[in-house]
């Protein structure tokens, strides 16, 4: 078995799996596979065709994603009809490109809400989602970003562009960004979004329309170093 203590990042063991590795996380069987126990806290994802095992969010990173679900109870508060629902860690199954990811948070449609709710369903998918956030950490920063050169395989920023996630919000805190960068208009055949929009912290993020949230950033910080 694998050490809790010792999942760290990625886990580059899928020449040794049974089964494809996006098969056997539909089938809720990736863990045991890797022989790690499933004990409710771990993050296990494939992303980029690689396994991603993530230990559970420091607080300052749960922080930020309260942040941000505050911002939108609070415009469902002030408004009734407020169209919008969001849940943390849910499953979304990219079956397009056989990738699983468990973003951070997602927004969806209340009508969306309500069927998932009534369906008992164990994942959303990508045309049920309409904001993917992700806030980043030393270990998965980079299958969060932007790929560059210096990262062969595709990201999650390829992967929600790949299957038409129509916004995605990527909280940055390492040290050298601290930026919020928000992603949009979707290329499904290039997998890349073709217009972002910038923040630093400190800034107000204002999520524009179908959404129209406004998210203060001036408590949000970079990543504790060591």
């Amino acid at each position: 078995m694998i050490a809790f203590s010792d999942v760290q990042a990625t886990i580059r063991r899928q020449q040794y799996l049974s089964a494809p590795a996006h098969e056997l996380w539909v089938r809720g069987e990736l863990l045991e596979e890797l022989g790690i126990r499933d004990d409710g806290r771990v993050r296990v994802e494939v992303v980029g065709g690689e396994v991603v095992v993530s230990l559970p969010p420091t607080i300052d990173h749960a922080c930020i994603v309260s942040d941000i679900q505050r911002e939108f109870h609070r415009a469902e508060f002030l408004d009734p009809d407020f169209p919008w629902r969001h849940a943390q860690r849910v499953a979304c199954n990219l079956e397009r490109i056989a990738e699983g990811y468990v973003p951070d948070l997602v927004v969806v449609g209340a009508e969306v809400d309500e069927a998932a709710d009534r369906a008992n369903a164990r994942f959303l998918v990508p045309e049920q989602v309409s904001l993917a956030v992700e806030v980043t950490s030393p270990w998965t920063a980079h299958q969060d970003r932007e790929p560059n050169a210096m990262r062969e395989r595709g990201s999650k920023w390829n992967g929600y562009a790949f299957t038409g996630v129509p916004f995605y919000l990527v909280i940055d805190c390492d040290p050298a960004r601290l930026a919020a960068t928000l992603h949009s208009v979707p290329d499904v055949n290039g997998g890349a979004y073709l217009e972002s929009r910038r923040w630093e912290f400190g800034a107000e993020i204002s999520l524009p329309e179908p959404f129209d949230v406004v998210i203060p950033t001036t408590s949000w910080a970079a990543w504790a170093e060591g």
